[in-house]
């Protein structure tokens, strides 16, 4: 086998020469609280901490398109992250946080037009042109219908909004990642490391042919795309599935859509360690669970890390835990001494042969589904979500038949207090949410509001670009609900 050295195609030990001699990977901590002040709160604590980049959990309604006080939305309001309604929400997320200069990543699918818009909008209200925003947007609704669920419209449609995105952003947005194409919630759903390596890249393959039947250069959007994968159990089978998906990637953008720009056969990606390997019973055994999934992911030439914290299996991350996985992070990039080599595996017997596996077995599965006509039609005819409920089933049997291990759960155990010191969601802080909004609607245009929204309406029956009609109902104080219910209008709900 020739010698590859990093920063030389494919990528395979990792896309820079130097990797984090030169820099160290974007430590990037995810949160969101019941309101936007709280979560911006949180946010300010982190930057205090050292996070060189913010990353935000939005609750569920506005995941699927429903203002906080909509009915749909009763119950679920701040549970799961910060609701976004409408532009005011946004202002106080971001108060007192340099938008020019962080770098914020927002982990939203369905409504991810809305969400960029309403920060491109709070950024110009600041002087801050959209050419000097930086981060990153997920914006990978196909991993919705198979893998997690937060979808409003059919694929076909939604489709059009995700390439809708990735057209404005490459001409007015250039810093900006226009799609985080997404194995995380692959794997949490279930999946195996292989699947989780195919069902992304089969993703991303149908994501770069729309781009393209939109007349967009490869060689100039695939420059913005990234990924995100999860750091689970098995340390040497992830370090070697991260390698795999670079070369996987270089190779599909090389030979599959003739990339010659660089950078544009990068597989640049977050990681995030993993949540459903979190639990609830001895919850200080999720440290050291974290602890080797994040080593897992460095070792792998990651560029940007979330790690969880040990409280997640039961609420919303407390200060402190937050603060310890932000400092797993931080011993691991200057205690450890692992970011002076380099892919420090490579050239290990072990790991070359699992690299090798990864990649042709992954490879196996994408042709498998473009003989199936691609990834929406896999997704359609729920070959994608059958698979990954098979290995999800087998993967909890081993568990329940002791054939894996979960320290705490199935091994180990002890009794505990059911008492613990975690995050809980003030009520009154919820309804506050809901009357500041109630009150935002009345105080406005609502005729200019009617106005904008019709004109949404005849864009999205056309096939223009979305993105322009939807930042100027945000201009307007349109809300999320408003907008994602026009929509609604035109292209129906899956």
């Amino acid at each position: 086998m020739a010698k590859e050295n990093p920063g030389e195609f494919p990528f395979k030990r990792g896309l820079y020469k130097e990797m984090y001699r030169q820099r160290t990977w974007t430590m990037r901590q995810y949160a969101g609280f019941t309101t936007a002040e709280q979560t911006n709160q949180r946010f300010l604590k982190l930057l205090e901490d050292g996070v060189t980049g913010l990353s935000i959990a939005f609750d569920l309604p506005t995941q699927i398109g429903y203002d906080s006080d909509h009915s749909m939305a009763e119950g679920e309001v701040g549970k799961v992250g910060v609701p976004i309604s409408i532009l005011d929400d946004m202002e106080k997320l971001f108060k007192n946080i340099p938008l020019d200069s962080i770098s914020t990543s927002m982990t939203i699918n369905a409504t991810a037009p809305i969400l960029l818009a309403f920060y491109i909008v709070a950024a110009e209200k600041r002087g801050i042109k959209p050419g000097q925003l930086k981060g990153t947007i997920q914006n990978d609704i196909l991993k919705e219908y198979s893998a997690r669920g937060t979808y409003i419209f059919p694929p076909k449609d939604s489709m059009r909004l995700a390439t809708d995105v990735m057209a404005f952003c490459d001409a007015h947005v250039p810093k900006w990642n226009t799609i985080s194409i997404s194995g995380y919630h692959i794997r949490e759903a279930g999946s195996t490391a292989v699947q989780e390596l195919a069902f992304t890249f089969s993703n991303a393959i149908a994501y770069v042919q729309s781009a393209i039947d939109k007349d967009l250069d490869p060689n100039k959007f695939g420059s913005r795309l990234s990924f995100f994968f999860n750091a689970h159990n098995g340390f040497i089978e992830e370090i070697a599935k991260f390698r795999a998906a670079r070369k996987l990637w270089a190779t599909i953008m090389r030979e599959r859509f003739s990339v010659t720009n660089e950078k544009a056969l990068y597989c640049r990606f977050h990681t995030q360690t993993a949540g459903s390997t979190l639990t609830a019973n001895q919850i200080d055994n999720n440290v050291i669970r974290t602890t080797i999934q994040a080593l897992s992911a460095v070792l792998g030439g990651t560029q940007s890390l979330h790690t969880n914290s040990r409280d997640e299996a039961l609420a919303l991350p407390s200060e402190d835990a937050a603060e310890l996985a932000l400092r797993t992070q931080q011993i691991i990039a200057l205690e450890s001494g692992i970011t002076a080599y380099p892919d420090p595996f490579g050239g290990s017997y072990l790991i070359e042969e699992l690299t090798e596996r990864f990649y042709n077995k992954a490879m196996s599965i994408i042709k498998q589904i473009d003989d199936l006509g691609g990834a929406i039609e896999a997704i359609e005819s729920g070959f994608i979500e059958n698979e990954i409920t098979r290995s999800a089933y087998e993967y909890q049997k081993q568990i329940e038949e002791k054939d894996k291990y979960v320290v705490g759960v199935n091994i180990h155990e002890k009794e505990e207090s059911l008492e613990q010191d975690i995050h809980s969601i003030d009520p009154k802080l919820v309804s506050d949410q809901i009357n500041n909004l109630r009150i935002l609607k009345k105080k406005r245009d609502n005729l200019k509001v009617q106005d904008t929204l019709g004109e949404l309406q005849k864009i999205a029956k056309n096939k223009d670009n979305i993105m322009p009609s939807i930042i100027n109902c945000v201009k307007n104080n349109c809300t999320l609900g408003e907008i994602s219910d026009t929509l609604r209008l035109v292209f129906g709900e899956y």
